[in-house]
């Protein structure tokens, strides 16, 4: 993709290995996908070449893509992307008018141009992966991806809520069980309790103007599902079990979304209100039915009612650090 020439000539240090990726071209569930000899850099995408979508997606490279320099090389520091232009880089072995090209394309029923980026065509470069091919699970722990410890919790919790939706009668039980006793192992309430609004029902709004750079937290978990239907939605954005462990958290606004390109479309989706992303808030995909343990890190969305504005003055004010069993420190 055009935004990836920026990083051209750069060195970074490998975030993780992609042998996997969720698929959002397919509706829900999401399902994952097999990738082979990708990893992920500490790169993401800044929309430059795709109408200025704000997604901020995670850039998969292909080994072909990379070479491997010298443990005692110092690694650059990353020019901020906000501001560059790809066009500007003169790369005549990358193609860049090519890339430019294969972006978007006209629609003819509507006039409107669908864009192509890795978040659409993930199915090309990738196939299937079946939850329950184990491999992939122990490329996970192998390849440094996740610890032994995240992948057990991870596994339990997903045995756990699949016994409690298996339709046995126990369901109920298990999930006050679950939030009595999740302090036990340093975890938060049940991730995938529902809301507490019938789902026909309008849903509560806030507008709290947030910019960039400016602190939040994270309200509790039982705030928020007060803001959210029985479907988890509040205005059609999902409430998500992989936002849970970020509540009670402080973090800084990233930030604010107004269009983002629908992967299953490759149309320019423009919000009706503006969402929020925060710095270093990402899917862990630890409760992510069918796509466990995605390492893409993608940014979730944040309504504000779901968010409180913090004194930048407070000396309470720090970056949260998400533990493995999804408390807060």
């Amino acid at each position: 993709m055009p935004e990836m020439l920026q990083f051209c000539g750069q060195r970074f240090q490998v975030y993780k290995r992609a042998h996997k990726s969720c698929d959002y071209t397919t509706p829900y569930p999401f399902l994952s996908r097999r990738v082979n000899r990708a990893v992920l850099l500490e790169t993401r995408c800044d929309g430059s070449a795709h109408g200025g979508c704000q997604a901020g997606c995670t850039l998969l490279w292909k080994e072909a893509w990379l070479k491997v320099v010298s443990c005692h090389v110092r690694v650059l520091e990353v020019a901020s992307a906000t501001g560059a232009d790809s066009r500007s880089h003169n790369s005549a072995t990358c193609g860049e008018s090519v890339l430019w090209d294969l972006t978007q394309a006209i629609d003819p029923t509507d006039r409107l141009p669908r864009y192509f980026c890795q978040a659409t065509e993930i199915q090309k470069a990738s196939e299937p992966l079946a939850w329950w091919d184990l491999r992939q699970y122990l490329e996970d722990y192998w390849s440094g991806n996740f610890t032994l410890r995240q992948l057990l919790t991870g596994l339990v919790y997903s045995a756990y809520y699949h016994l409690s939706q298996a339709g046995i009668g126990i369901g109920p039980a298990m999930r006050w069980f679950y939030n009595k006793f999740h302090w036990v192992w340093g975890g938060t309430k049940f991730p995938r309790t529902p809301g507490l609004i019938p789902d026909e029902m309008p849903t509560p709004a806030v507008s709290l103007n947030l910019q960039p750079g400016q602190i939040v937290r994270v309200k509790s978990q039982d705030e928020i599902l007060k803001t959210v239907t029985t479907m988890n939605r509040n205005r059609g954005m999902l409430w998500d079990a992989e936002l849970v462990p970020y509540c009670g958290g402080a973090y800084k606004v990233l930030k604010r979304v107004t269009k983002i390109i629908s992967e299953q479309t490759g149309k320019m989706m423009e919000m009706k209100s503006p969402c929020i992303i925060l710095d270093s808030v990402v899917c862990r995909a630890k409760y992510s039915s069918c796509r466990m343990f995605c390492p893409r890190a993608m940014y979730p969305y944040w309504r504000e009612i779901w968010l409180e504005r913090i004194d930048a003055n407070s000396s309470a004010v720090e970056t949260t650090e998400v533990k493995d069993g999804g408390e807060n420190k």
